[in-house]
């Protein structure tokens, strides 16, 4: 499951006056996003506009009574701020059903540090990319040998290593270049962390990183014809593209992912998106804007999706006047993203067809 909550402190009477003020509330709206969460049941939950104190006070206590454990992080400027100012920062959350996973490592990937690092030759890496405070969270998990039950697992199966991570990319329309920048940086961070992996997992059993599957969630900020989707999805972008609006990042960007072609960046991930837009058309709907932005893509060479939660109906969205969420019965202004996937026994399974669940 991918969700982004809409924290409490951008719901506001500004952007959102079409919704009662009471259902708005952050205590109405914290219990029906819960509600939404336990309905589902995924076993890998991963949540974007966190607050830090909703995360230790309400989220993570009340999940751990339905066998979760979680891992969070702050937004990075939490680090700057008092400790009660800390509370009130929003970040992201990784939660999995400890019966099924365990944590081997976790991870945090913080973008302002990692412009930083690598602004060299670039004013607008250190001008754009640097200010923007936004984060990804990884955690490599596990499977447990119970989880396979009451299917026996082959043995390269057992202990199987899942890399998840979610991520909350800067939302501006202006800085397209910024949340390409952005998901290009946690592409290198994921692959440096499969890296590091592959030579501390079971001892005397290095694993390919190449058989770590990777699901990577979030909000990403991005219609499906933005670079950043394009990149995620294909695996290359072009260094001309119009995203990076000719700001001169191509050197510093050359350095931190070297390419063997000379006009492209890649990344050697073979992913694939489990929402295509024919199935779901928004996964935002304000007043104002109504699009796909959050996105679940996995290992399409390891995992299968078996069904999908679809969108909820147009039809009742009109017959409920729902101009826009939040709204009484929708909690968040993004509406929550469910695929089911199937861990593959060989390389060569093929997906069932068309088995998508409606709401």
């Amino acid at each position: 499951m991918c969700y982004n909550v809409l924290c409490d402190k951008y719901a506001t009477r500004q952007m959102y006056g079409y919704c009662p003020s009471w259902a708005l509330g952050w205590e109405y709206r914290k219990k029906a996003i819960l509600d939404e969460i336990r309905h589902y049941s995924a076993d890998i939950i991963s949540l974007q506009e966190i607050e830090t104190d909703q995360f230790y006070n309400f989220f993570k206590p009340e999940l751990k009574n339905d066998g979760y454990e979680g891992i969070f992080s702050p937004k990075s400027r939490a680090k700057t701020m008092s400790e009660q100012e800390r509370k009130y920062v929003d970040g992201c959350a990784i939660f999995f059903r400890s019966s099924k996973f365990s944590l081997i490592k976790e991870h945090l990937v913080e973008f302002n540090q990692l412009a930083m690092a690598n602004a060299e030759g670039s004013d607008n890496m250190l001008n754009r990319v640097m200010p923007k405070d936004n984060i990804g969270l990884a955690a490599l998990l596990k499977v447990k040998e119970s989880a396979w039950d009451p299917v026996t697992p082959e043995v390269t199966q057992i202990a199987q290593p899942i890399l998840v991570c979610t991520a909350h990319i800067h939302w501006d329309p202006e800085f397209c270049d910024v949340k390409l920048i952005q998901t290009m940086m946690l592409s290198n961070e994921l692959k440096t962390i499969l890296d590091e992996a592959s030579h501390s997992f079971r001892p005397g059993h290095k694993f390919d990183t190449n058989s770590v599957q990777l699901l990577l969630c979030g909000d990403f900020n991005s219609l499906p014809d933005s670079g950043v989707i394009e990149f995620l999805g294909s695996g290359r972008v072009s260094m001309d593209h119009q995203d990076f609006k000719e700001l001169g990042y191509k050197s510093c960007l050359q350095r931190l992912l070297p390419s063997e072609n000379s006009n492209e960046f890649t990344h050697s991930f073979k992913l694939a998106s489990a929402y295509s837009e024919d199935i779901m058309p928004y996964t935002n709907y304000t007043f104002d804007f109504k699009g796909i932005i959050d996105y679940i893509f996995y290992t399409k060479t390891g995992m299968v999706p078996l069904g999908l939660l679809g969108p909820i109906s147009a039809e009742w969205l009109r017959e409920n006047k729902v101009v826009g969420c939040p709204h009484p019965h929708i909690p968040s202004d993004h509406f929550p993203l469910l695929v089911e996937l199937e861990l593959m026994h060989t390389a060569s399974a093929q997906p069932p067809n068309g088995l998508i669940n409606r709401r």
